[in-house]
């Protein structure tokens, strides 16, 4: 890795639904140690499905708007300035809680999700919503590799929660 400045034009981006994404350091050019992506987030949109990740921790900084997260059964709510931990093996999701769009930086320890993002360029998602069919393909393959997989109840308790995407 070499020294520089990554300015807000620089780094593939793409739009994965109602989150966008914007690679700032991919894990390639640390080793993969770790990787920082930026996610805008839309008014009072689900970023990610349930999920828990076996292999990473990933620790979101909330730069602008509210976030929302579940982590395991404790709802909890972030604003600028805060980060969320969400060690592997956690089942947790994450939402926009606000009006205004929210953005996040997450980090990604070890390297590897990221992955998922690049893999979702390959088909033809970046710089365009991409949702459907790519997303559902792709997801279910990467998380037999490196994920425990998906939370099958999420959508029951979401529908249990008025309210849940706002604070």
């Amino acid at each position: 890795m070499t020294a520089r400045i990554v300015s807000s034009r620089d780094g593939q981006i793409g739009l994965l639904g109602s989150i966008g994404v914007r690679f700032m350091i991919d894990g390639k050019e640390v080793s993969d140690r770790f990787s920082l992506v930026e996610h805008p987030i839309s008014p009072h949109a689900l970023a990610a499905p349930l999920h828990r990740h076996t292999r990473e921790e990933e620790y979101s900084f909330v730069v602008r708007g509210r976030m929302g997260a579940l982590l395991g059964d404790e709802v909890v709510f972030a604003n600028p300035g805060d980060l969320i931990v969400k060690p592997r093996n956690q089942w947790h999701t994450f939402w926009n809680a606000g009006d205004d769009w929210a953005s996040i930086l997450e980090i990604i320890s070890p390297a590897g999700f990221d992955r998922f993002f690049h893999e979702l360029g390959r088909h033809h998602c970046s710089r365009q919503i991409c949702t459907g069919r790519p997303l559902l393909s792709l997801w279910p393959g990467y998380c037999s590799r490196n994920h425990s997989g998906l939370g099958p109840a999420f959508p029951t308790y979401l529908s249990r929660r008025p309210g849940l995407y706002r604070s």
